[in-house]
């Protein structure tokens, strides 16, 4: 099925938070994310309907099994594009701005051959 952007955002948004902490909730979601509560419960409502979190009676939410292989995939074009735009004399503000756009969009082929040339190349 396929991810909107928005979706995987949120979904990157909750793997980053639940790596600082064990309990997420939507009004952590909104908080980071600066959008508003019923924006957060909405989405919430498809990632929950599409299988990608689960959330329990109190409002805390988990990442699914696909959810957090999608979140992670996201999460690791993020930090790899960012750091290849740092790496490239970008600053971090400017690199993680312009990682976040085109994260959603690279092609895994693509995103496969800038990690191996960072790999490669990499700044040690």
């Amino acid at each position: 099925m396929a991810m909107y952007e928005s979706g995987e955002m949120y979904l990157e948004t909750i793997y980053i938070l639940s790596r600082k902490s064990s309990a997420v909730r939507s009004i952590d979601v909104s908080e980071y994310m600066g959008y508003s509560k019923p924006s957060v419960s909405r989405a919430m409502g498809l990632l929950k309907k599409d299988g990608y979190i689960t959330m329990d009676k109190t409002g805390y939410i988990t990442l699914t099994i696909d959810g957090e292989a999608l979140a992670k995939r996201i999460y690791e074009r993020h930090t790899v594009l960012t750091k290849l735009f740092m790496n490239l004399g970008v600053d971090e503000e400017t690199a993680a701005e312009d990682a976040c756009r085109i994260e959603h969009y690279l092609s895994d082929k693509t995103f496969d051959a800038i990690k191996a040339h960072m790999k490669k190349y990499q700044k040690q």
